[in-house]
């Protein structure tokens, strides 16, 4: 019996608005480069896989300011890179320049409250653990996702980041619950997944495209509400 279940903020319980793929499509547009939404849309997973890794290697915020533009411009140059388009460092630089000028909005998945709600009629303590780099409603202005919550942990008021081990035990402690009693899901294997394997939880990784291949480490899902099945 599960006690609590953590989660991902990001491409878990909400998304960017438009579509990160729809973005990105724009921006090449003005740079005269035609590239196939799917495979920017492939290009994306893999771009979202070097973001985790960098940050299970150090986490971003705590890096110097010229150290975390670089990993933002390798983050471009690798989603491009899988999409079939290589570009030099400058020209990534620029393409960064210009997708920050386009704005975008946060919108909930259609799944998330109708989940979250769920649990919690269950009886079961739901968190937010994610690598914010500001306040989850800076990041949210939108709608109150904090009230479908039970606690929220953030990076940038924890200090700590996914993978390493302090968030997991902060958001323990707020549920009042063991390791052994609580479910992390996330869409990111290296800070979602890994994290949680350390941390003596179980994961779920959250795969909405179906585009991650299987893992002896954790099970799979296709939307929140399968979760329910594994509570």
């Amino acid at each position: 019996m599960y006690k609590a279940v953590f989660f991902d903020l990001v491409n878990t319980l909400v998304r960017h608005d438009p579509w990160p793929e729809e973005r990105q499509y724009r921006a090449l547009k003005e740079f005269g480069i035609d590239v196939p939404k799917k495979d920017l849309r492939r290009g994306f997973w893999v771009a979202n896989d070097y973001f985790s890794r960098e940050a299970a290697r150090s986490p971003i915020e705590q890096r110097p300011p010229e150290e975390k533009i670089e990993v933002f411009i390798e983050f471009e140059r690798t989603w491009l890179r899988e999409a079939g388009v290589e570009v030099s460092r400058d020209q990534a630089a620029k393409l960064l320049e210009l997708l920050r000028l386009n704005t975008e909005g946060v919108v909930l998945f259609e799944d998330t409250v109708p989940a979250l709600t769920e649990l919690r009629s269950r009886g079961i303590v739901v968190g937010l653990v994610s690598n914010l780099d500001m306040t989850l409603e800076k990041f949210c202005p939108d709608f109150d996702l904090a009230a479908h919550l039970d606690f929220v942990i953030v990076s940038h008021e924890g200090g700590f980041e996914k993978p390493h081990p302090e968030i997991f035990g902060a958001a323990l402690e707020r549920a009042n619950a063991k390791a052994s009693e609580t479910i992390m899901v996330g869409d990111q294997f290296n800070s979602d997944i890994v994290g949680a394997l350390r941390a003596g939880i179980k994961p779920l990784w959250l795969d909405r495209d179906g585009v991650f291949d299987d893992h002896v480490d954790c099970q799979r899902v296709g939307s929140l509400m399968e979760i329910l099945e594994h509570v």
